[in-house]
């Protein structure tokens, strides 16, 4: 078996404290999370091409790392 790979910052514990979270909200509770996120004026959800995607990420981390 494989050792399993997580982003910098990530571990096992993390991982795990964030499917815990997620499994027992409500469904009243993760449609609000969602809505309050949508209503970031930081953040957009917007679609983008599959073809396009591995471009838009590699701009975001250059943002990031700017």
């Amino acid at each position: 078996m494989s050792k399993s790979r997580f982003p910098k910052g990530w571990d096992n514990e993390r991982v795990r404290r964030v499917l815990e979270h997620y499994d027992s909200q409500s469904d009243e509770e993760s449609v609000a999370e969602d809505e309050d996120r949508l209503d970031s004026s930081k953040h957009t959800v917007m679609e983008v091409p599959a073809e396009l995607v591995p471009v838009v990420r590699s701009l975001i981390a250059k943002q990031q790392h700017a």
